[in-house]
């Protein structure tokens, strides 16, 4: 005799079918968790890393900024270096020069005068002196304009005192003459220099 099966068989298949689906859908969702861990470890990492990448740039940008602050102060070391050798070499290109302009303040000044100071501020040169006349004055400026080293005499003042004791003192201004390659100007031996004015003029 044949077996009848009379369980409800689609209520079953009904029941397999929402087992299934619950199974696959707990499946997705342990993927999707799963994708999201990983997703989430990934992009921790890559932020993390890119912060120690910028923390590294900072401190490297600071590094330069300490070395272009260093590299500042040597420039500005330097310019001052350069400035103080710059002084160091005009001073010794004077140095010469001075000793030219004093031998030419002692062949320029005229028997009969002498002088009681000279100052001298930058290249303007001031003589204060006493000359027996003011013949003898006017000859220091001849000779003064006549000279390699001393140029643009000025009179700023002559007075002849009461008694007439020690002739006249007078104040006398001049420019020093800035020459490069001073040295080369000085007269070689055996070469005559030009004779000063009023070294052979007469008495008044």
């Amino acid at each position: 005799m044949p077996r009848i099966n009379l369980l409800p068989w689609r209520e079953e298949q009904r029941t397999e079918r929402k087992l299934k689906f619950t199974i696959a859908l707990g499946g997705a969702a342990l993927a999707a968790c799963a994708f999201s861990f990983i997703a989430y470890l990934l992009f921790g990492s890559m932020i993390s890393g890119q912060i120690a990448r910028n923390d590294m740039l900072r401190e490297e940008i600071k590094k330069l900024d300490r070395q272009i602050e260093e590299i500042n102060s040597l420039e500005n070391d330097k310019q001052k270096f350069i400035s103080r050798m710059e002084i160091i070499e005009k001073l010794q290109r004077s140095r010469p020069e001075i000793v030219h302009v004093f031998d030419e303040i002692v062949r320029t000044l005229p028997e009969g005068a002498y002088l009681t100071g000279v100052k001298q501020t930058d290249k303007k040169m001031k003589f204060e002196g006493v000359a027996q006349s003011s013949t003898r004055v006017s000859a220091f400026m001849r000779n003064i304009d006549s000279s390699e080293w001393l140029k643009n005499p000025e009179l700023e003042v002559i007075e002849t005192k009461k008694d007439n004791s020690i002739g006249s003192s007078f104040t006398l201004f001049a420019d020093q003459v800035t020459t490069v390659g001073a040295d080369n100007l000085a007269p070689k031996p055996g070469t005559p220099r030009k004779d000063v004015v009023a070294r052979t003029g007469s008495n008044p």
